[in-house]
């Protein structure tokens, strides 16, 4: 998909083997407990913009997971059909996420 940078199932395999790859499942909670990516963290891209801006606490108590850091490379966003992730990844890289990229081949 156009629009937004892009990572191949190859270097998203060798990034997770590397444990370099910071996932993110953009779809419900619903959709995520069928399959997704081990280790992924799971935020509704609705709800993605607000816990991209929340205080590092309010994001570990709502999601148990740390924040990422803007300057993280290897923001994986993903949905199962790509048009979610390729949302999350621009709406990431307009809040200064530099690392996001979207993982279109879910």
């Amino acid at each position: 998909m156009a629009g937004a940078p892009t990572i191949s199932l190859p270097e998203l395999r060798s990034l997770l083997a590397s444990s370099q790859a910071r996932p993110v499942d953009v779809r419900s909670r619903e959709e995520a407990a069928v399959g997704t990516i081990l280790g992924a963290l799971n935020i509704l891209v609705s709800e993605l913009e607000s816990a991209l801006q929340m205080e590092p606490a309010a994001m570990q108590a709502l999601y148990s997971a740390e924040k990422r850091k803007l300057e993280e490379e290897n923001l994986i966003f993903f949905c199962q059909m790509g048009r979610w992730g390729l949302q999350a990844t621009q709406l990431a890289q307009g809040l200064g996420y530099t690392g996001a990229r979207n993982f279109a081949g879910a």
